[in-house]
C-alpha cells in the first residue's frame, strides 16, 4: 500500500523537474538568439561609409552661424540646413573642393567641388559641378531652415564623387545669388559663410 501512495508521489517530483530543466533550456537558448541577433546587426557607420554628418557653419569673423547636416540617401546627399545672422534675400550656395574655412574670406575653400571637370551651372550646356546647389532664400530677420539635395556627390569614402577625400570638402553660402550659368561659380560674389565637411 505505501509502495502505492509513493510511486505516484515520485512520479510527480520527476515531472516537475523536467519542467524546470525544459524552462531554462528555453531561456539559454533565447539568450543566444538575442547575442546572435544583436551581433548581426548593421552599424550605422563602416570603413568606407559615413551614414551622417554634422557641420558648423562660420561667418567671416569666425562665429558660428547654424547648422548643416547631412545624410546619405539613394538619391544623393541630403542637406538639411538651419541658420541665423544672414543677410536676408537670395544667395549662393555650393560645395566646395577643400575642407578649409580661413577666415575672413574662405579662399582656403578652393573651388567648386567637381569630380567630373565639368562647367558650372545648371543652365550650363556642360553643367553642373558636383557642388551646385539651389539657391537659398533668407529671410528678413537673417534666419533660415531649407532642405536641399546633392544629387552628384556621396559620404561613401571609395567613391570618385565622395565628400571624404584626401583633403575633404566644404559647404559655402555666397553673398549673391547664383545665376546658374556665369564661369566659374556663377557670379555669385563673396563668400560669407562656411563649414569643413572633413577629410
Amino acid at each position: 500500500m505505501k509502495r502505492l501512495f509513493f510511486l505516484p508521489v515520485s512520479l510527480g517530483i520527476m515531472l516537475t523537474l523536467a519542467g524546470c530543466g525544459s524552462s531554462e533550456d528555453t531561456e539559454d537558448n533565447k539568450v543566444v538568439e538575442d547575442s546572435e541577433e544583436t551581433s548581426s546587426q548593421p552599424t550605422t557607420e563602416s570603413e568606407n561609409a559615413v551614414e551622417k554628418i554634422t557641420v558648423n557653419l562660420k561667418n567671416t569673423e569666425g562665429d558660428e552661424v547654424g547648422e548643416v547636416n547631412l545624410e546619405e540617401t539613394d538619391r544623393g546627399v541630403r542637406i538639411l540646413l538651419e541658420a541665423a545672422n544672414l543677410p536676408k534675400g537670395t544667395h549662393g550656395i555650393h560645395i566646395h573642393e577643400t575642407g578649409a574655412c580661413e577666415k575672413p574670406d574662405f579662399e582656403s575653400a578652393g573651388g567648386h567641388f567637381n569630380p567630373k571637370n565639368a562647367s558650372h551651372g545648371t543652365e550650363h550646356e556642360k553643367g553642373a559641378h558636383a557642388g551646385d546647389l539651389p539657391n537659398i532664400e533668407v529671410a528678413e530677420d537673417g534666419t533660415i531652415k531649407e532642405e536641399l539635395l546633392a544629387k552628384g556627390v556621396t559620404l561613401k569614402m571609395d567613391q570618385e564623387n565622395t565628400l571624404f577625400d584626401s583633403d575633404g570638402s566644404a559647404l559655402v553660402i555666397h553673398e549673391k545669388a547664383d545665376d546658374n550659368k556665369s564661369q566659374p561659380s556663377g557670379d555669385s560674389g563673396d563668400r560669407i559663410a562656411c563649414g569643413e565637411i572633413g577629410k
